[in-house]
């Protein structure tokens, strides 16, 4: 079985890793607008080699789409137009809505798999890939009942492979949920990281006394901009709503600290506590 990963970078590169230790290609071929991401990945082995997509399209009997999510659109739409019966192409987009709404009316519809491995890392690039990223996370299936029976199986045995447990949603639904457990933390960081960047001009001292607790928030602050802004954008209604209801939080937040109402501070911080037992069930 041949399969084609488009777009080398954390998420397709780290999937090479993960297939290329199974039985479940023969062959593993890529693609990538950014030619040294190629080079790269022939030289690390994360591909056997890599192709012009045309041909990719032509010869691979998996497509998997890892590219960022304002470009994987029009590219789904243009694999299914070449894609033969006996093809599958699954995306591993953050955003889903776009993307099944984009494919509902093609006539290929069946030959796709809208997917989500909630996976990753700050890095970016086929350098960043790494061993086991996807071993016991979870993996979001949108609209299973318009993907025919063999890409469906295609995509449960992929994440299997990978060590993955699977949910089953619709897109709409994961839109709202991942704006706040994934997109909101990702903004929250960022403004985190500007907020320190603004007051502390020094940057030995942030280097001196940055603890592991501001380290780890701020992780994602290390992002690539070129990948989440496409899917704030795409996210926009939901991560809005997500925004209001942290703003008003954190406006209470101030609000206790500035009349010194330390009951109603750590009364807050108890409550909150209660993630850590929601957390710790998460296998």
């Amino acid at each position: 079985m041949k399969v084609g990963i488009i777009g080398i970078g954390l998420i397709g590169g780290s999937l090479a890793k993960s297939i290329r230790s199974s039985n479940f290609a023969t062959e593993l071929i890529g693609f990538d607008e950014n030619k040294e991401h190629e080079k790269s990945a022939v030289t690390l082995n994360l591909v056997d080699h890599c192709l012009p997509l045309k041909e990719l399209t032509r010869v691979c009997d998996i497509l998997l789409l890892t590219i960022p999510v304002n470009f994987a659109k029009d590219l789904l739409i243009q694999l299914l137009n070449e894609l033969k019966e006996d093809q599958v192409v699954i995306d591993f987009g953050s955003t889903k809505s776009g993307i099944c709404e984009a494919a509902n009316n093609h006539p290929n519809r069946s030959l796709f798999v809208a997917s989500h491995p909630i996976a990753g890392t700050e890095n970016t690039g086929p350098t960043a890939a790494i061993d086991d990223l996807f071993t016991g996370k979870v993996s979001i299936i949108c609209e299973k009942e318009k993907s025919g029976i063999k890409a469906l199986l295609t995509a449960e045995k992929l994440f299997q492979i990978l060590e993955m447990k699977v949910l089953f949603m619709d897109p709409e639904e994961h839109d709202r949920h991942i704006a706040y457990v994934s997109h909101l933390s990702h903004i929250s960081s960022f403004v985190l990281g500007k907020t320190v960047l603004e007051i502390e001009k020094d940057e030995q001292n942030i280097f001196n006394m940055a603890g592991s607790g501001f380290a780890s928030t701020v992780r994602l602050a290390k992002s690539s901009p070129n990948m989440w802004t496409p899917i704030f954008e795409q996210n926009a209604e939901h991560l809005s709503k997500a925004l209001d209801a942290y703003i008003q939080n954190l406006q209470e937040f101030k609000q206790f600290l500035d009349q010194k109402d330390l009951s109603k501070m750590h009364e807050l911080m108890s409550k909150t506590n209660e993630i850590r037992r929601v957390l710790e069930g998460i296998e």
